[in-house]
């Protein structure tokens, strides 16, 4: 078991900024846009399902079939909200465009929908026999009489079918970027040329970017983020569990992750189901999987949005526990 803390080791400089951030974060933040990124598209297939029996499925198409069906739920449930999905078609957009997009639009919560992954095992079976040649080496005779004498011989081997094992592993994950690593999304913003949107909905202080009070600023944000990420991961992985499905828990990734680090807003990555298991493949490629885990997402996305609307009577307690 971990336990976080926000690290305050700021130096007087920088402490009515940490002052004003606070009382902003005491305020009700309303959520009114909501991104939905559909994992990988076009010329990036994502994973592919490579067992044999499987239905040869692509990530692309799959995160691409229950990202649209979170919007339409998302849309439906919870109508005063601004839905906005990065992609609606088998189109390709790296990971820095997606980021754009959720940062362009002013989100206050960026998901991600992706099928997980693992590398496979190699079996084989006999399928037949064939006459198979080979040759040995003798040497007969001394010194410059010595001559090598090569011949050749046959016999009958196996023809073996080489094939890929499914995984036996299947189940629900939900990643974020690590609370350790929260300065990647500093970082990440900065370097991008995105900036660092405090938004009117936070704070409104006039920040200088290149002064040390904004980093010490976006920082603080960023492990803001952290948290609220890592209670809106926690309700998906919650509801998850509800449907009946494997639940695998909350992951923080250190690195890889992009759409994590880029975004200035709450980010969570949803791994829906393994594409190589029999088993989730099916549930994935279905409707009724689909339209499951989209519902699931959506329930979760409104606890979410209720805990964070309902003012706190009491001051929160700024630790998160994290039991993976």
């Amino acid at each position: 078991m971990f336990v976080f803390k926000k690290p305050f080791h700021f130096f007087l400089p920088v402490s009515l900024f940490i002052l004003s951030l606070s009382a902003a974060n005491a305020q009700v933040h309303k959520i009114k846009t909501i991104i939905v990124d559909a994992g990988h598209g076009g010329t990036d297939d994502g994973a592919r399902s490579e067992y044999e029996g499987s239905l040869d499925s692509k990530e692309k198409n799959i995160t691409l079939a229950i990202a649209m069906k979170l919007v339409d739920e998302l849309k439906k449930e919870m109508p005063g909200v601004n839905i906005i999905p990065t992609r609606t078609t088998d189109v390709y957009q790296n990971p820095r465009e997606k980021a754009q997009i959720a940062n362009d639009n002013h989100g206050d919560l960026f998901v991600c929908i992706h099928a997980d992954a693992v590398h496979l095992k190699t079996a084989s079976r006999i399928i037949g026999h064939h006459r198979e040649t080979y040759y040995t080496t003798r040497y007969v005779g001394k010194g410059k009489n010595r001559k090598k004498i090569r011949t050749k011989h046959s016999h009958i081997v196996p023809t073996r079918y080489y094939y890929k094992l499914p995984t036996s592993r299947k189940g629900t994950s939900t990643l974020l970027l690590a609370y350790g690593k929260t300065d990647l999304k500093t970082n990440s913003m900065e370097e991008s040329d995105m900036g660092f949107d405090i938004g009117s909905n936070d704070s409104t202080l006039n920040i200088n970017y290149d002064s040390p009070e904004w980093k010490a600023t976006a920082l603080l944000y960023t492990q803001h983020y952290f948290k609220r990420s890592y209670a809106l991961a926690t309700d998906i992985q919650n509801e998850i569990s509800t449907m009946g499905r494997d639940d695998l828990g909350v992951w923080q990734r250190e690195k890889g992750i992009w759409v994590l680090e880029a975004t200035q807003m709450p980010a969570v990555l949803v791994e829906t189901g393994f594409i190589d298991n029999y088993q989730d493949e099916r549930y994935l490629n279905s409707q009724k999987g689909q339209q499951e885990i989209a519902e699931a997402i959506t329930r979760a996305l409104i606890k979410y949005k209720s805990q964070i609307e309902t003012p706190k009577t009491n001051g929160s307690q700024d630790v998160i526990t994290n039991s993976k």
